[in-house]
């Protein structure tokens, strides 16, 4: 039982008396500003999962950062379209009170791309083997930009219908590919549950153009993954110099750098922070 004093049995009696409802950037507010304080004034950390993965790859990174005394947030992607997906992440930020780092893995670098943008608050960009796109470019005309990603032909599709009648295309890896070419650094007993638990991306929203860069504005890091076979390295490097991003480098590491080199990715979030406290 938490003690009467405790913020988040002071937030729990304030939801209860108001019959369970809860207005986005009050109830919610409180406790999030006490924990942080309690934590030593850190940054709330936002993680954003790509397309193929969801929130659990982030499990590493997540207890390594809140061992230090940080708030994190590892959001539920939509993956559908990326105005739609940038909107839902930019909306969760506009609940956090004070400063935040926006961290994006693989599609989710696109998605704080934009949604980093015209938020004060947001303080910087991690980069996590992600797409860094400038104003007009996707995801799909990124990935493609130097060769060297076995994605293509590992891609397997499904139709799925969408509100307004016409139906969209969602794209998953082969299962019996996803080892080889998502994660292959990482054991294959793990690898089949991913594979099997996968969440697809809309094809649509993978091909649609980003708009203006947070990064422009913004400081950004980031890990590029030394043997990433879905977002070629020199890909990473490219969109790392093009954004000024301070990188480290991974050799070795698969797509999924968080997952198998997390205090790399963790590295880079802290230095995040004492650049821009």
């Amino acid at each position: 039982m938490l003690p009467e004093s405790h913020p988040r049995r002071r937030v729990l009696g304030g939801l209860l008396a108001a019959g369970g409802a809860v207005t986005l950037g009050t109830a919610a507010t409180p406790a999030s500003a006490d924990v942080r304080t309690e934590g030593g004034g850190r940054p709330t950390v936002v993680l954003v999962h790509g397309v193929f993965a969801d929130a659990s790859g982030w499990n590493d990174v997540i207890s390594r950062l809140q061992k230090a005394g940080y708030e994190v947030i590892a959001a539920a992607n939509p993956l559908r379209d990326l105005a739609g997906d940038s909107a839902y992440i930019g909306s969760i930020v506009d609940t956090i009170p004070g400063p935040v780092i926006l961290v994006g893995h693989s599609y989710g670098g696109e998605v704080i791309t934009n949604a980093g943008r015209g938020r004060a608050h947001v303080r910087a960009l991690v980069y996590v083997a992600a797409f860094a796109p400038d104003e007009g470019e996707s995801a799909l005309q990124l990935a493609g930009k130097f060769p060297g990603s076995r994605l293509p032909d590992a891609l397997l599709t499904r139709p799925f219908p969408l509100p307004d009648g016409t139906t969209g295309t969602d794209g998953y890896i082969d299962p019996a590919k996803f080892h080889d070419v998502f994660a292959q650094d990482l054991p294959r007993s793990v690898t089949r549950l991913m594979a099997a638990a996968q969440r697809p991306g809309a094809v649509g929203g993978l091909g649609a153009p980003s708009g203006v860069p947070a990064w422009q504005s913004l400081p950004s890091w980031y890990v590029v993954a030394g043997a990433d076979r879905v977002i070629p390295p020199a890909v990473q490097r490219f969109m790392a110099d093009r954004a000024k991003s301070r990188t480290v480098e991974v050799k070795g590491a698969s797509h999924v750098v968080m997952m198998s080199h997390p205090d790399a990715v963790v590295r880079q979030i802290e230095a995040a922070y004492r650049a821009t406290r």
